[in-house]
């Protein structure tokens, strides 16, 4: 039996698909995942994980709507994990509007007057508009004023991100979009010499006792900032290491 070049080309491609693993669904854990003990911190509608900080209760700006969790407007404050967390992976998926700011912190905890008080922050920017990208340790995938991303890890507005944040025993590793964008050890000389230079260091604040202890604990909850900006999330998991 004569076989065509084009009937060949549709049998690889058939095979090559069925060889493709699914999509998998938003807001999901895989058996595999369920299995290492992974947990989702939101699945597609419920919210009951977070609250604002220094707060039990969650502000109805933020919300969640089609499978994503988003702040709709300012106002809705910074919120935070019911749960703490030591060692950790975290994943997580972000989408930031037009002209846009937010973050991400971790070892949130509710000593400081605000949830940036003491906390690291992986910056959520839209690096194009929004005029905090003059300082490159402030663009997206950044440890916020202290360790800049690479160019090569920036998505425009609009686009979905994904970043993972590693944290054990104090040390902290970043990747967005695949790309490695933090890496340091919390109180190392390296860290220290970065910290005296940010708005973190008392050289350089007036008050300075909005900051004290910062980057100096070791769990914590973790923050999603509202920054007046709307900003969305989704695929939000989390891995406890310890």
């Amino acid at each position: 039996m004569k076989v065509s070049w084009k009937s060949s080309i549709a049998v690889c491609l058939l095979a090559a698909a069925a060889a493709m693993p699914a999509v998998a669904e938003l807001n999901q854990l895989t058996d595999e995942e369920q299995q290492q003990g992974w947990e989702l911190l939101f699945n597609d509608s419920d919210m009951s994980q977070w609250r604002n900080f220094k707060r039990d209760d969650l502000n109805p700006k933020w919300v969640a709507e089609n499978g994503v969790m988003k702040l709709t407007e300012k106002g809705g404050g910074d919120i935070i994990t019911r749960k703490s967390y030591r060692n950790f992976d975290l994943r997580l998926e972000w989408k930031i509007s037009e002209g846009g700011n937010s973050g991400i912190f971790i070892l949130v905890d509710e000593a400081g007057r605000n949830i940036y008080s003491r906390a690291p922050e992986i910056q959520i920017l839209d690096n194009e508009r929004h005029s905090d990208n003059k300082i490159d340790s402030h663009r997206s995938g950044s440890l916020y004023d202290m360790i800049p991303s690479h160019p090569s890890s920036h998505k425009p507005a609009g686009e979905w991100n994904q970043v993972r944040i590693l944290f054990v025993d104090g040390f902290l590793q970043v990747w967005q979009n695949d790309v490695q964008t933090v890496t340091i050890t919390l109180g190392d000389s390296a860290w220290n010499t970065l910290l005296a230079a940010s708005k973190f260091g008392s050289s350089l604040m007036s008050f300075v006792s909005d900051f004290e202890g910062f980057g100096e604990g070791r769990e914590g909850h973790i923050g999603l900032q509202d920054h007046s900006d709307p900003v969305a999330f989704r695929n939000l998991k989390i891995l406890a290491l310890d």
